[in-house]
């Protein structure tokens, strides 16, 4: 299938994949960083951004939208690129590891390695926040973006400093996440999400310090299953992008050096 996706810079390829209710934008921020060393190619997953749906009857799991990237390579013809995610973005790229069809895979933040609890409060405020996006009137989303109590609120779940949003990302997100028609079956198949087989291919993670949505002890998990440590964004919340662009960016390069 076709997805969207904004290539820039020459080098290695470097695909970057987002999370849940997000869009290639969110890399925004690292995007020029990257592309220095890198040809960067950030990509929407399928049913969110502007990327179509899966095709009918294809149920919204990490395989299917792992199996849809890994086509996606084909359709571009990058044979084992460099990958990169973030939170559900950072779990397909370890699969992707999983599989050995990519260099090196990087992940922030990655899903699926929660308890149950930890799982169950993840949902909640993903659907909540949805909820939220889908019902919030435009010229309330404006008023919301336009003042730093208002990015607070809009974005402290997501971001370890939402001042540092400017108010045209912020607004892009929300109505990213509030259109996204592949975001209620893929957060319902969280609920059966367990980390990925054990990478073939070397891997990279790192967690934000102050991520409010997978909280770091999930970092602990991920350790024992990578075997190796977990690095540690300071000063960084769930999505580290927008927090630290300098530190995001040299981790990422590293990792696909």
């Amino acid at each position: 299938m076709e997805l969207a996706f904004e290539r820039r810079g020459t080098g290695p390829s470097l695909v970057l994949l987002h999370g849940i209710g997000h869009h290639w934008q969110a890399w925004l921020p690292v995007l020029d960083r990257l592309a220095t060393e890198r040809d960067v190619i950030a990509v929407d997953l399928p049913g969110f951004g502007v990327s179509p749906p899966l095709p009918p009857g294809t149920p919204y799991t990490a395989e299917s939208l792992a199996d849809a990237i890994e086509s996606f390579f084909a359709v571009l013809g990058l044979r084992d690129p460099h990958v990169a995610g973030s939170s559900l973005g950072g779990y397909l790229a370890l699969e992707l590891a999983s599989r050995a069809v990519v260099r090196s895979a990087a992940a922030l933040s990655p899903a699926g390695f929660w308890n149950r609890t930890e799982l169950a409060y993840a949902r909640a405020a993903l659907r909540l926040s949805r909820t939220s996006a889908e019902r919030l009137p435009p010229d309330r989303a404006l008023a919301l973006a336009e003042t730093p109590l208002g990015r607070s609120l809009a974005a402290g779940l997501m971001v370890a400093h939402p001042a540092r949003l400017s108010p045209e990302a912020l607004l892009a997100a929300l109505q990213a996440l509030g259109q996204a028609p592949g975001f209620d079956e893929t957060l319902a198949s969280f609920a059966g999400l367990m980390p990925p087989a054990p990478p073939k291919v070397p891997v990279t993670i790192a967690w934000g310090e102050h991520d409010r949505l997978l909280v770091r002890r999930q970092a602990v998990r991920a350790a024992r299953w990578s075997g190796q440590r977990v690095k540690l964004l300071r000063g960084c919340g769930h999505l580290p992008m927008t927090d630290d662009p300098e530190l995001v960016a040299r981790v990422l390069l590293d990792a696909s050096r």
